[in-house]
Order: C-alpha cells, then structure tokens, then sequence
C-alpha cells in the first residue's frame, strides 16, 4: 500500500467489467447493464440516465453531459459535446440593456437541453442496445421510487429559500416544489421519491422507438421527439410561460458534436479531457507545467508539493480566463496551450518561497503557434463574494473488450424549475458566461457556455489506463490533478488517489456568474497536516481548514486497468455518494 495509506473502503476489483458513478443506484444500472453483455456506452448511457433520476439535485435529462468514448474496434477516442447553445434571441446587449447587466436567475439562463442528445448520440454511435433496454433501470426507480438519502434530503433543505422565501411563504417555482416538497416542507430522508412525468417522458421516448424496425433509427426517433416533436413543443411552451427566450427553432437546431479530445503526454501517460467549450484542458495545461517539477522526492502533501501544485493550477486558471471559450466562436490558441515549451515557460514563473497573491497574468500561447495574434485578454479582476458551486456527477465504466465510458452530467433543480408534465429542469448553463464582451466566454447567440463539467480519460502505451472524474465546479480540475498524480507520482491505487486529502485555489474568477473572485484563497481539508497549513500560509496563501471529507472537494471516481496482471480496479469517493462494482 503506497505511503502507508490506509483507505477507508476497498479496492473493487475484477477482471471482466467494472463501473464507478456518483451514485450507488447509477453504479448498479451501468453493472446491470454490463452483466446483460451490453458494452461500456451501454453502462454508461444507462447510468446517466438513471443518476437524472436519483440525484435531481445535481443532474437533468434537459441538462449537460459532456462525454468522452473510447471505441477498441474502430480505435476511436472522441469527445461528444452534450452542451447546449444559447437561444438565438440571447445576446450580452439583451441582458445588460433589460436586466442591469445581470443574468437573472431561473429561465433566463435556460439553453439548449444537451443532456438528451449527448446520450442518445454516444448510444447510437457506440452502444450496442436499444434506448429502452438502457432506460429500464432507471425508468423503474423513476415509477417505484427510491428512499431519500440524507444527501438528497439536504440539497431540499439547501435549494428550500429559493423555492419558497418570504414571510408570506411565496413559492417561485411551484413545479418544483410539489414534485420534491410536501405542504411546503422538503422531503424527509427514507420518504420514497416518485416522479411519474420523468417516467412518462422515458416511456414516450420508447414508444418512439418502438414505432422503427431498427436500432439506429429507433435511438433517432426517441432523440427526435424530444427536440423535434411534442416533448420539445412542451419544453418550449412552458419555458416562454415562464419568460425565457428559448424557441422551437432553437431546439431544431441543436445537435451534439462529436469531437477529437485535446491531450497532453504526461511522463509516458497520455490524458484526453474535454476542448475549450469546457474547463478541461485546466487538468492538461496544469500537468504540463508541473511535469518539469520533481514532486515525487518534495513527498506527498508536503508543503512543496502543494505549492508548487496550487501555483501551477493558478497559472493554468489565469490562462482559462483568457482564452478559453467555445471553439466555434473563439479562435483558442489550443496548440500553444499544450506545448510542452509554453508549460516549461509558465513553470519557470512559479516561485518556491512565495505564492502569488492574486490571479497571474495570462501567458502568450500565440507564441507556440503559427497564428498572427497577441496575447491581450488579461484583466485584472477585482475581488468578488459569491457562492462557491459544486453541484454535478460523474460516470465511468469500462467493459471486457476494453472500451470505456466517462460523462460529467450536471444541471439539478436548483438551476431552473421543473417542466410540468417532463418531470425535468432546462439546461440553466447560462450562469457560466459573461456579459464582458471582450471575455472569451462572452454570451452570443447560439454559442455554448464555457463549461464546468469535464471527464477525462488516460492512456499508456496506446492502450486504455483509466477514465477519471469528479463533480465541484471549479475544483474538478484540481482534484483531478492531484487524483492523477497520486497514482503516477506517488504510487497509490485508485482507492487512495481517490480518498487522500486534497487543496483547492480560489484565485481566479469563478466559473459561476456573478464569478466570485478570491484572490490567494485556498481551500485544505482538515486531514493536511497542520505544519503543512501554517507553511502555506508562511508562504503567502490565504488558507481555509475545510471539514476532513468535504464534498467540495468533489467526489472523484475511477478505474484503472492493469495490462501485466490482467485485472481492473475501481474507486469511489467518500465525500458524496459514490461507489464503485464490478466483477
């Protein structure tokens, strides 16, 4: 056991197929499935689909589900982008003109539902089964229901005074408050979760399916009906009902893109995460800095390596600032992000004795590349109190010809009210823009938000090594580095990469509007050793003690695959309600 680290819960292992979710129920539909003889996308769509039922508080089918595929028999690695688009009616003049230049909360920052689509498309390009044999599972805890965990109970309690505020009890969201809320109050722990319009909306999209000799068509009449046909019309009404700019040709007009993920080679490892219309090349570009550095002989969770972590996350942060944006309406300069040179000059500005107060200035990628610009995005933000968001899940399945799956869906009911008669909220993703026109993630017609949620996948030697990921905002990056290099560099197994205790910076401007802004903030679970914190602090960090086990922190799952031996293992986090099976 590397260090001497003890883990709270067993390793899983086997040697057939294996699945970690954010959820117990979502982990046993992907091993149903997988025991079924389905494959990884059949595991993985089947979990998602079953986690926008048990964990309404932290995914939707009308949300996000950003995704990455690794297919064996055609050697694909790709991306599908399960991100919605702004309605072509949004733009930053309509918002700073009609609401001060705020994003109100609610319907106003409703686009596209991508969530839908992003599993239907990984289905029907690399599923092997039928939408309704991957839905059942969770089609059956949507109609029996499931006993409230006190996780479930709490994010009720939590979302409670922006359903129902005022001394007059005024409920904002009534579609919400009567699925989740009874006389007004939330739903206790073990109260038994129903959600008959969520299981309708499954049961409608079957029988489309049904209606089609085969497979493929089938998964493309369950996707049409929910963007072209009377589940979109329904979406439609209710969202303008209720004053948001969302139109059926926006729905129409939507589709999933199915990409070539960026990847960095970290000391023989190859990591694929998400392009620029999500944060994941944070994860990249922080590995890529802190390659050069020799974190193995600082010792782990040692006060320098956790500098040097948390100063090269910053770096890497400040770069996302200023560059990173969707791809199809910002010209990203990917390539000089990922240069090993450009990380090797960004380490360089990494001080061992003194933390940088604030956010860094951006680099110069254009440098690393043969693009005529400049660099000239850096602003230097002022500081900004906000909410600190850690909503999202995460799914990751491997199966026993070596394909893998790895999602980050997200968008729970705190975001946007629930569509009567659907039994899920609207894609409220327009928080994670801004009205700054001269902002990468500026809000525009039809361009997707600079998403939060990003899985990843790793690869040695041309071969699977381990689909990873985690839920928390801003803190997924950061957790995913430090899960990585627990195992490349520190030699732990997943389990313990997983559950050792883990740092996160605030200094950067927050993804969530109105971007809280920290400057020098970090966040340490209380497990950090003591000295360690008062080093850090010595240093120049604003450190916060955390609760040991804090969820936000995220809750990181993964499997690793060992090609010497033969065998799989997977880990679960303790800080929400992961868990990992497979046999």
């Amino acid at each position: 056991m590397a260090l001497g680290l003890r883990s709270y819960r067993p390793l899983i292992t086997g040697t057939t197929h294996m699945a970690s979710t954010g959820h117990y129920l979502g982990t046993a539909a992907a091993f149903r499935i997988l025991e079924q003889g389905g494959n990884a996308t059949d595991a993985g769509v089947a979990a998602g689909l079953t986690l926008n039922v048990v964990l309404p508080q932290y995914t939707s089918l009308g949300g996000v589900s950003p995704i990455i595929v690794h297919d064996v028999a055609s050697g694909d690695i790709v991306s599908i982008s399960g991100l919605g688009r702004w309605p072509q009616a949004a733009s930053a003049d309509y918002f700073n003109r009609n609401h001060d230049g705020q994003l109100p909360s609610g319907v106003l920052r409703t686009v596209t539902p991508a969530a839908a689509d992003g599993w239907l498309t990984a289905l029907r390009l690399y599923g092997t089964m039928t939408f309704s044999q991957v839905v059942t599972p969770a089609l059956e805890i949507a109609e029996r229901g499931f006993p409230i965990p006190e996780s479930l109970h709490n994010a009720f309690v939590r979302e409670a005074p922006k359903l129902i505020h005022d001394e007059r009890e005024t409920i904002k969201w009534p579609s919400t408050v009567a699925r989740f809320f009874r006389d007004g109050h939330p739903l206790e722990t073990g109260d038994v979760l129903v959600q008959q319009d969520l299981a309708r909306t499954f049961r409608r999209m079957m029988e489309a399916e049904q209606s089609c000799s085969d497979r493929e068509t089938g998964i493309q009449a369950a996707r049409d009906l929910f963007y072209l046909g009377d589940i979109a019309e329904e979406i439609v009404r209710f969202i303008q009902e209720e004053g948001g700019l969302l139109t059926r040709d926006d729905l129409a007009r939507f589709h999933v893109g199915v990409d070539q993920p960026p990847t960095i080679n970290y000391k023989g490892t190859d990591v694929y995460t998400c392009g620029t219309w999500t944060q994941g090349p944070v994860t990249l570009q922080a590995l890529s800095i802190l390659e050069g550095c020799d974190l193995g002989s600082m010792g782990h969770n040692s006060p320098d390596h956790l500098h040097t972590l948390i100063e090269a996350l910053k770096l890497a942060y400040a770069d996302r600032d200023a560059f990173y944006g969707d791809p199809d309406f910002v010209d990203v300069p990917m390539k000089g992000l990922l240069d090993p040179a450009y990380g090797a000059l960004r380490r360089k500005l990494i001080d061992p004795h003194r933390a940088n107060p604030e956010m860094p200035h951006a680099g110069d990628p254009w440098a690393f590349q043969t693009a005529g610009h400049v660099n000239g995005n850096y602003r230097r933000p002022e500081p900004v109190a906000g909410r600190m968001e850690a909503d999202t899940s995460y799914i990751c399945t491997v199966d026993r010809w070596g394909n893998a799956f790895s999602a980050t869906p997200s968008d729970g009911i705190g975001g946007s009210p629930v569509v009567p008669g659907l039994g899920f909220v609207v894609s409220a993703r327009g928080s994670q823009n801004w009205l700054d026109p001269g902002h990468p993630a500026c809000l525009a017609p039809g361009k997707r938000p600079r998403l939060t949620p990003n899985p990843a996948m790793a690869f040695r030697d041309g071969k699977l090594w381990m689909p990873f990921g985690t839920p928390a905002g801003d803190v997924q990056c950061q957790s995913m580095t430090q899960m990585f290099l627990n195992m490349v560099e520190f030699g732990m197994d997943v389990q313990q990469a997983v559950e050792a205790p883990r740092v996160s910076t605030w200094s950067f401007p927050n993804s969530f509007w109105p971007h809280a802004y920290y400057p020098g903030l970090v966040g340490a679970e209380g497990r950090i050793n003591e000295d360690t914190v008062e080093s850090l602090r010595a240093r120049g960090h604003d450190v916060d003690v955390w609760n040991d086990w804090t969820p936000r922190m995220g809750a990181l799952c993964g499997i690793e695959i060992d090609r010497e031996r033969g065998g799989l293992s997977a880990g679960a986090d303790l800080r929400r309600d992961g868990y990992a099976m497979g046999r």
